[in-house]
């Protein structure tokens, strides 16, 4: 499968960002590398390989569902050919941020992220107090036929006071700044799927 990502694409998301701190494009990759992603989703989901998401970091990391209800497994180059594809054109567009807004991006981490009907992730940033080094979050979705009413949007919280509810819609690319956009899960009455990930800079927190 190619790998590459339309340029047209990878300059809307460069110029959202730019303009506004996000960008929503609702066909970031081929079809067939979404129902493929999806469905390997759910397999691990089935087999167990998928664990309790934890919130904070270090020592300091424990499981909450009252905070967030998601099961996780984090993606590294060669768990499957899906995967090594969407790394790859995740990696094309951390060399777009790079090029066009200085990022200085140097790496990308992401993991499937499975919420079981009802579960949710309380209002939160992405970027920790003690580590700064996740720059800009990225969120694809893996839930085709997602109708409005079964809920599990990503809440948004713009800098102007509104909120912007994004649906999970298979196919869609969620990308914005970590440490400016405050976000939410909300519920859902079906399973929701996602690759949920971080493009990071060397910065100044510790490693």
């Amino acid at each position: 499968m190619p790998i590459s990502t339309d340029s047209t694409l990878l300059a809307r998301i460069v110029d959202d960002l730019a303009e506004q701190g996000w960008s929503l494009q609702p066909a970031f990759a081929p079809q067939s590398l979404t129902l493929e992603l999806a469905d390997e989703c759910r397999t691990r989901a089935a087999q167990g390989d998928l664990t309790p998401a934890s919130i904070g970091r270090g020592a300091g990391q424990e499981v909450r569902e009252g905070v967030r209800g998601d099961r996780i497994q984090w993606l590294d180059a060669g768990l499957s050919p899906a995967c090594d594809h969407y790394l790859a054109l995740m990696d094309g567009l951390r060399q777009a941020l790079n090029r066009e807004l200085y990022l200085g991006l140097d790496d990308y981490e992401c993991h499937f992220a499975w919420y079981p009907p009802g579960a949710f992730y309380q209002k939160h940033l992405d970027r920790f107090r003690d580590d700064d080094r996740r720059a800009v979050s990225a969120v694809f979705y893996l839930n085709p036929d997602w109708q409005p009413e079964q809920g599990g949007a990503l809440r948004l919280y713009l800098a102007d006071g509104t909120t912007r509810d994004v649906q999970p819609q298979a196919g869609s690319l969620l990308v914005f700044l970590s440490a400016d956009m405050p976000h939410e899960v909300l519920p859902a009455s079906r399973e929701r799927l996602s690759l949920t990930g971080w493009f990071r800079r060397r910065g100044d927190g510790p490693l």
